[in-house]
């Protein structure tokens, strides 16, 4: 590791520093330009790491270019920012000076504390238009004091990796609008041909190789006069004369009664088509572009058949969306999809209940594709996982500069979703403010984006979805009344899968295989005992519980035989048999009703706490000393009512 005598950014000698940062980038572009600039940053202001990265604004995320960290380089480095210092830089476009105390200013970014990072500088990347590229930063493990030249310099170099990076990305441009100009002429139906003054053929695309049977490896540097008939060369010949004598930007024209062409194999057909001219280095060259009738008439009963199957598909799509994702033949996951098949073909505003892990994402997805609005998009939102500070513009979209950060207009969720579906996931933890706005656009189909003074009309199906008791959030003031009655017009529950035993084994085999195959392991059918293992287990969480809990038995698999053993979060029987094995023998009857199990267990679990001070996890906890996992033992403490004693 570098060893620093002194403070970063104390002390200064601007001049060094910005011959050292331009003597390092000087020769350098792309890839090589973002590395010496870091490492040359580094060491100018004296700091243990820097970094250049560019921002992906749809996932909020950066990725490294060039990062920089004691001495060496850290490759792959990706991170979402939020709860970061780089946050405040994308959300302030500016410069951002954290001189210390780093990691508590930050105590959600994973990445200080591995760091130590105790003070941080960044500043963004900004694009000719405004729009944030990216950022550059250095962090170090000591207190970074205001320094102004230091801010000067770094802004300086911030502003060269701006520029490079712009660069980067106008080359990456025109490479795509040329490769995107390759891939229109090459996939062109219409036979596109390119020849000069002489007609001398100098471009054929593939659609015209195909009308001519020719390869235009070998008709390239040839007369196109040779592949128009007699009657039409004249014809062509006039044309191109003309157009080539025309001055102006209007240098095209459509020929009318179009040409007589001759195929290679000799065969003459008649075929539209179109004649431009344009200049290139002096040189003039024309491009005709030529359609076999036949053809057309082709592809219009191509597309007839393909729609028509495509109708025919959406049909039967329609019928089977029930087996999908969605796995089970239980009475109670029938139940659900009765009332899908029921409602989906409604506008119809549907509240879908459950527990964690129970599919209720699967059963909106059902909904929309049985719905009249399947062509349109299906948005998903998650109301836990957006921040309150910007869920609002998430909803409804906001106007360029309604908030910092905010430099270019955004449309939200409801706007594309427009004449489709909206998922509302995790109803239950919406912000009492933004429940006002959104019963606005249950009740009228309207809201205004934030910074605008407009309304927007929207026709957008509502599907919302909890594992809250919305009632009891009314109750408790947490939920709006008229909201709940809005969004509760025809509710829908989940049965957890305890409640749907018989589908375990389905679910089980359906996700052996999902996991299996990929990992090229041979896995054996599920035997009694592993199914009697699966049913007696209680799966808190559900449906992905289980998923989770066969992938981790898929990778430990043992002789093609599911490592149960080691994946199931405890033994299956734990809530009985482990419980009277440690209960007192005395006055124990043949056979205990479930409250007498209750009553042995409540009893057993008091005992191992008393035994070790009441501590539930960690080495000398309770949950060790009864051979289950810590999360199991406070879920079945507050299952039993059972509480520390004061």
């Amino acid at each position: 590791m570098p060893q620093y005598s002194d403070l970063p950014l104390r002390d200064l000698d601007e001049e060094a520093a910005l011959r050292t940062i331009l003597e390092g980038t000087a020769k350098e572009t792309g890839e090589r330009f973002f590395a010496a600039l870091v490492q040359n940053l580094a060491r100018a202001l004296k700091t243990h790491g820097a970094w250049v990265t560019e921002y992906i604004e749809d996932r909020r995320r950066l990725r490294a270019l060039a990062f920089w960290m004691d001495g060496q380089w850290i490759s792959g480095y990706e991170f979402d920012i939020a709860g970061t210092p780089c946050e405040k830089v994308i959300e302030n476009a500016d410069l951002v000076h954290f001189p210390d105390n780093l990691i508590a200013l930050f105590p959600d970014d994973p990445y200080l504390e591995p760091l130590n990072a105790v003070s941080y500088m960044g500043m963004p990347l900004v694009d000719i238009d405004g729009r944030i590229l990216g950022h550059l930063a250095v962090v170090d493990r000591r207190p970074m004091p205001e320094e102004p030249r230091a801010s000067v310099i770094f802004r300086i170099f911030g502003a060269r990796a701006a520029a490079e990076l712009r660069r980067l990305r106008a080359e990456s441009q025109v490479r795509e609008r040329e490769e995107k100009l390759r891939r229109l002429v090459d996939s062109a139906m219409d036979a596109i041909v390119e020849f000069d003054s002489d007609l001398t053929i100098t471009l054929m695309n593939p659609a015209a190789e195909r009308i001519f049977g020719c390869p235009a490896s070998e008709v390239c540097g040839r007369s196109f006069g040779q592949f128009i008939a007699s009657e039409s060369r004249a014809k062509l010949s006039d044309m191109v004369r003309d157009l080539g004598a025309q001055k102006g930007t209007r240098r095209f024209l459509w020929i009318p009664g179009g040409l007589r062409a001759v195929r290679g194999d000799g065969s003459v057909f008649v075929a539209e088509g179109s004649l431009s001219c344009s200049e290139m280095q002096r040189s003039v060259f024309y491009t005709l572009i030529l359609r076999d009738v036949e053809d057309r008439l082709e592809a219009e009963r191509k597309i007839l058949s393909l729609t028509a199957e495509a109708r025919y598909l959406r049909a039967e799509i329609k019928q089977l969306y029930g087996s999908g994702e969605i796995v089970g033949q239980s009475e109670p996951l029938q139940r659900v999809l009765r009332d899908v098949r029921e409602v989906a073909g409604t506008d119809t505003t549907v509240l879908i209940l459950g527990e964690t892990g129970t599919g209720k994402e699967l059963i909106a997805r059902a909904l929309h594709a049985a719905s009249r609005r399947y062509a349109k998009p299906l948005i998903r939102v998650n109301c836990t996982a957006l921040p309150a500070s910007l869920i609002e513009s998430e909803f409804f979209g906001h106007e360029k500069g309604a908030f910092t950060g905010a430099t270019q207009k955004r449309d939200g969720r409801f706007t594309l979703a427009d004449g489709g579906t909206i998922f509302l996931d995790e109803i239950g933890d919406l912000p009492l403010d933004l429940q006002a706005k959104l019963l606005r656009v249950l009740q009228e189909g309207e809201f205004e984006p934030v910074g605008s003074s407009y309304t927007r009309k929207v026709d957008v199906r509502i599907i919302a979805a909890t594992n809250r008791n919305l009632r009891q959030a009314v109750r408790e003031g947490k939920f709006r009344e008229d909201l709940y009655y809005r969004l509760n017009v025809f509710p829908i529950e989940l049965p957890p899968l305890r409640e749907r035993a018989d589908d375990i084994p389905i679910l089980a085999s359906a996700f052996i295989k999902k996991f299996a195959q990929p990992m090229g392991r041979e896995i054996e059918p599920l035997s009694e005992e592993a199914v009697s293992r699966l049913k007696s287990y209680d799966w808190p969480g559900n449906v992905r519980e289980l998923q989770s809990v066969i992938e981790r038995a898929v990778i430990t698999v043992r002789d093609g035989r599911l490592n149960l053993e080691r994946a199931l979060p405890e033994p299956p029987s734990i809530n009985t048999m482990a419980f009277v094995v440690k209960a007192p023998e005395e006055k124990q009857s043949p056979v205990r009703t479930v409250k007498e199990l209750e009553e042995v267990e409540r009893a057993n679990l008091i005992q191992a706490l008393n035994a070790t001070g009441w501590r539930v996890s960690g080495k000398d906890g309770a949950a060790r000393l009864l051979g289950i996992n810590p999360s199991t033992l406070s879920s079945r403490m507050k299952a039993l009512g059972i509480k520390r004693p004061a």
